[in-house]
């Protein structure tokens, strides 16, 4: 066990490594001079020279990367164009509220997505299968932003049950942080909850079917049993690794969502950071989601042992 962590943590290591050499010469390669958005109105070439004199702009792109990898691993993620700030904080500042939504949304995502799954699986052929997959439609099909517009719309304006937009802290306020919260976590889980449906659908119509389900049912185990200890444990392998590969679509998704809801996020950091040409902040966020990502790959290989003992991680014993 203690072998395969290590392996695949160099693994990690090796591909974030490669991620920080795409995001740094994939930004660098837009079309457009850095300086030119950093000056604003005063574009004299002594304002743009001091700008590329200051920012490094006027060395190769390896001495670049290598000053910025030595900085980032003492924490220094450099200072942002925009503000002046470092870059550090703008995201120990936007992280809290991109990490709440998307734990409130991938919640939203895992209750309904599995329970509406086993109930389709269990009452096969009844309605309340056709009625599942009907709403797990709905929410592949319908876009983030036309959602988030409609959910506004009926419980924010017309009944003012949640806020349209804003944040505060769950520590300030709890129940206005809630208010505020649950909308946007809606929007963003409803697509992840939706494949969560299917996926646990499919591998509980598997599991029912199989052998040692049979077994359990002849030996006279009660239904709640067979399906909770037996045919569900087996199925949630399948659903964690798909919940690991969707966590960074989650992510991602974020972006569209805190922009609709005015969070003060990742995605509001990342939007921008890209208008205003933010090398800094956009390789900072970039990296953070890509850790992030990494870590969750690592985090699900390590919990198909917890959930399935008979899988032995890099052939332990």
């Amino acid at each position: 066990m203690t072998k395969y962590l290590l392996t695949r943590l160099r693994q990690s290591l090796i591909t974030l490594f490669l991620v920080s050499v795409v995001v740094f010469a994939g930004i660098r390669a837009l079309p457009g001079d850095p300086a030119l958005a950093m000056a604003g109105e005063e574009r004299s070439p002594a304002a743009l020279a001091a700008i590329r004199q200051s920012y490094g702009l006027n060395d190769n792109i390896v001495v670049q990367y290598g000053r910025y990898i030595g900085h980032a691993l003492t924490g220094d993620l450099g200072t942002s164009s925009r503000t002046g700030l470092p870059v550090a904080d703008a995201i120990a500042a936007a992280l809290p509220v991109t990490l709440e939504l998307s734990a409130l949304a991938l919640l939203l995502a895992v209750v309904v997505g599995i329970g509406a799954g086993i109930v389709a699986a269990v009452r096969r052929g009844k309605p309340a299968e056709w009625f599942a997959n009907a709403i797990a439609l709905l929410g592949l099909s319908i876009p983030t932003f036309w959602l988030g517009m409609v959910l506004v719309l009926a419980f924010a304006i017309a009944l003012p049950v949640f806020a349209a937009s804003g944040y505060v802290p769950f520590g300030t306020d709890p129940l206005d942080n809630l208010r505020r919260m649950v909308l946007p976590a809606i929007v963003l889980g409803s697509g992840l909850a939706a494949v969560v449906m299917r996926q646990t659908r499919a591998a509980m119509l598997d599991s029912l079917s199989a052998d040692y389900v049979r077994t359990a049912r002849a030996k006279g185990l009660r239904r709640r049993e067979v399906i909770g200890a037996h045919a569900l444990r087996n199925s949630l392998v399948t659903v964690v690794t798909v919940l690991g590969l969707q966590l960074g679509h989650l992510i991602s998704g974020a972006v569209v969502t805190e922009q609709i809801f005015v969070l003060p996020g990742f995605g509001k950091l990342t939007i921008d950071a890209v208008f205003t040409r933010d090398y800094a902040t956009l390789q900072g966020v970039v990296l953070c989601t890509s850790a992030a990502y990494i870590l969750i790959n690592l985090l699900v290989d390590v919990l198909y042992s917890v959930i399935d003992p008979r899988i032995r991680l890099g052939g332990a014993k």
